[in-house]
């Protein structure tokens, strides 16, 4: 079943599009990564399509409706969105910012019940940090605090995770772990999108690539279609290696800047 699925996608910030003309889909138990240089606009397509921006052109559908047409607390229900970064205005615990998870299921007037308590102890298990559930967010390290947030998505139990940056801080056994949970997800029938920097990360998760380039897709396909050392030339400016790794994606080594860019077409 189709997810998430946009068309022809365009917005951004101030009447200025950042993000032009981009198709993506999301099918239950997929998982796909989204890269690009730095200014790509990244950031921004995962905001267009959580609804958090509105799309000045071509539409966004929610399992088959348009977005436009949710309510925002069934648009929190169904998509669980984790930032780069969150500032905590007071002094929270663990467990108290993954309740925030349930807000969507619980109106302004119910108290949380057993399911909503125990689909928080589920999250929290889920990131590793059970046992942890009083320790206050300020005590945390950083790759912590994201795995926190991580957790308050979780806890909503939705179908479809938005995920921008989720390993920046994440040491290499968190990311492991990180690796471990989205697949897990993705074989319950989430699907996921996630914004990453590192390839060889992405290629361990991610099923289907999407590479922007100044908020265009510049390709897009499976790694072995989207693989190919001109298109780091022509998007990122280095030269790289692709070393091949006994069943799965190849490594991606980068060598060099290049010295000049090969034409690579983008995706139409």
């Amino acid at each position: 079943m189709t997810l998430l699925d946009a068309r022809g996608l365009s917005g951004g910030y101030g009447g200025a599009d950042i993000i032009r003309g981009v198709d993506l889909t999301v099918t239950e138990g997929r998982c796909v990564a989204v890269l690009g240089p730095n200014g790509a606009g990244k950031s921004t397509l995962l905001r267009l399509l959580a609804g958090i921006l509105p799309a000045s052109s071509g539409v966004v559908e929610l399992c088959g409706r348009p977005l436009a047409g949710w309510r925002r607390r069934d648009i929190a229900r169904a998509i669980g969105f984790v930032p780069q970064t969150v500032s905590f205005a007071f002094p929270l615990t663990v467990a108290e910012v993954v309740q925030q998870g349930r807000a969507p299921h619980l109106g302004p007037w119910r108290p949380p019940a057993p399911r909503d308590h125990a689909a928080v102890a589920a999250a929290i298990a889920r990131v590793g940090l059970d046992g942890r559930e009083t320790t206050p967010v300020e005590r945390l390290s950083g790759g912590e605090r994201q795995l926190v947030l991580l957790a308050r998505a979780l806890a909503s139990e939705p179908r479809l995770l938005l995920l921008d940056e989720p390993a920046t801080a994440l040491d290499v056994r968190h990311q492991l772990d990180l690796v471990a949970i989205l697949g897990r997800l993705a074989s319950d029938g989430a699907g996921v999108v996630l914004v990453v920097h590192d390839w060889n990360l992405a290629l361990r998760i991610a099923g289907r690539l999407v590479v922007l380039q100044e908020g265009r897709v510049r390709a897009a396909g499976s790694p072995t279609e989207v693989l190919r050392p001109e298109l780091f030339r022509a998007v990122f400016g280095v030269d790289v290696d692709l070393v091949p790794r006994p069943g799965g994606a190849p490594f991606v080594v980068a060598r060099q800047r290049s010295s000049g860019g090969d034409e690579f077409p983008p995706t139409s």
